[in-house]
């Protein structure tokens, strides 16, 4: 729940942030100088994108989340509490490398099946490697669809 109020927190900020900088653009648009309404242009591209990013990040999270909802149902969300773990609280590295390994070989198993994906992807996190991790979560989406 903490999560979800803060992310409501930031979504709130960031829209009253693209608001302002929405009005900032129409401002510069209004000079009518070639100068300002190129500004005008490229400020208003900005709430754009960031529009945008905000409501990509909130899909992934979303189909993510109902995944590890379905997986958690069958009995099947990757648990990982049995691995041995550093003073920091990260999963020790060479158990992060040899449950990746085992996922690995899931993935190369059923290609199709998007549950081992979750997995792997869950893996590759375990092993710190974040932007593998979320390619890999796509593909588990891509094929959950």
């Amino acid at each position: 729940m903490k999560v979800r109020l803060t992310v409501g927190l930031l979504i709130a900020a960031l829209a009253v942030y693209f608001v302002l900088l929405t009005g900032r653009a129409v401002a510069l648009l209004q000079t009518g100088e070639l100068v300002g309404v190129l500004l005008g242009v490229g400020v208003l591209i900005l709430p754009l994108l960031g529009v945008w990013l905000v409501y990509s990040n909130l899909r992934f999270g979303w189909a993510t989340e109902k995944m590890a909802r379905e997986l958690d149902a069958d009995g099947l969300l990757p648990d990982v509490s049995h691995l041995p773990r550093r003073p920091s609280g990260r999963v020790d590295r060479d158990a992060a490398d040899e449950w990746f390994e085992e996922r690995r070989a899931e993935v190369e198993a059923s290609p199709e099946d998007w549950r081992v994906w979750f997995r792997l992807a869950y893996a590759y996190d375990i092993a710190g490697d974040r932007g593998r991790a979320r390619e890999t979560m796509r593909k588990a989406i891509e094929l959950h669809s």
